[in-house]
């Protein structure tokens, strides 16, 4: 009889398969910051040169836009008087106010939907109405039932920024993982505790997210409620720049909203990074 012997097979590599490519992943190469930091301000500088270029050739008229030197003129005047630092004042805080009761009301009634079938059942429609509703639409009611005070634009803001974070945390909330809540219940953790302890930072993503968009639509806000009469803030300095047809000083204004928005989407980055910070910060390329 014949034996064979018996041994490992036969890989097949590629000796076996010459014209076979072995597939190497491209990796995207590290940036440094500065780099990074140079990219991101490259083009708002192109912005202002262009802005620049466009006045000094003529091509932009004093009437329809002043140039970046008589904005910074106008900056310099009005810091020295003290008006442009009081509106600023008045502005951050209504933005702050109106902020922190929508990102409040909208993470509660989140919570609450996401988390209890009841809950859902009875706040999700009539919440989901109210946010198909532009808020720029509630102002002249609000301007009824508020007057023409503080409240009414804080309240503006607050309806403004709740949608946002409801609609993120009910979302986030929904995606944790439900064996996860089970093993929790099982342990006997229930309530408040399972909430605080498994569920929000289950959906702490989505809940940066709606924090993002909720910073970024208070300014948004903050520029139509600073229209309901004002005696102060940026929108009445505004006011009052048209009134006289100054240019500067609404080109001024506008470019703070700007920058205002600016800032509260950095704010937004800037806890994403100290809330998550094993998330990837570069993008796939």
């Amino acid at each position: 009889m014949t034996t064979v012997p018996v041994g490992p097979a036969p890989s097949a590599g590629p000796a076996a398969y010459p014209d076979l490519v072995v597939p190497r992943p491209r990796l995207p190469k590290p940036r440094r910051r500065e780099v990074t930091l140079a990219l991101r301000t490259l083009g708002p500088l192109a912005l202002l040169g262009g802005w620049w270029a466009a006045s000094a050739a003529g091509v932009l008229s004093p009437d329809v836009l002043a140039s970046p030197a008589t904005v910074l003129g106008a900056a310099g005047e009005l810091w020295s008087d003290g008006q442009l630092t009081d509106a600023l004042r008045v502005s951050l805080t209504r933005a702050v106010l109106g902020l922190s009761c929508g990102l409040a009301a909208g993470l509660m009634l989140g919570v609450v939907t996401g988390f209890s079938r009841l809950g859902e059942e009875l706040l999700d429609s009539p919440l989901q109405l109210l946010r198909a509703l532009p808020f720029l639409s509630l102002v002249p009611l609000f301007m009824v039932w508020f007057g023409i005070g503080e409240t009414a634009r804080i309240v503006l803001i607050a309806v403004a920024t709740t949608f946002p974070m409801y609609v993120s945390t009910a979302g986030g909330v929904r995606n944790v993982d439900r064996r996860l809540l089970e093993a929790m219940r099982s342990f006997g953790l229930r309530g408040w505790p399972l909430v605080r302890e498994v569920v929000l930072p289950g959906a702490l993503p989505s809940l940066l997210a709606g924090f993002r968009l909720s910073m970024t639509l208070s300014v948004i806000a903050l520029i139509a409620a600073e229209e309901i009469n004002s005696t102060s803030g940026i929108g009445y300095l505004m006011t009052q720049a048209q009134s006289f047809s100054r240019t500067d000083i609404l080109s001024l204004c506008v470019l703070i909203y700007g920058i205002l928005g600016l800032l509260a989407d950095l704010v937004a980055r800037g806890a994403e990074r100290v809330l998550m910070p094993w998330r990837p910060r570069e993008a796939a390329r």
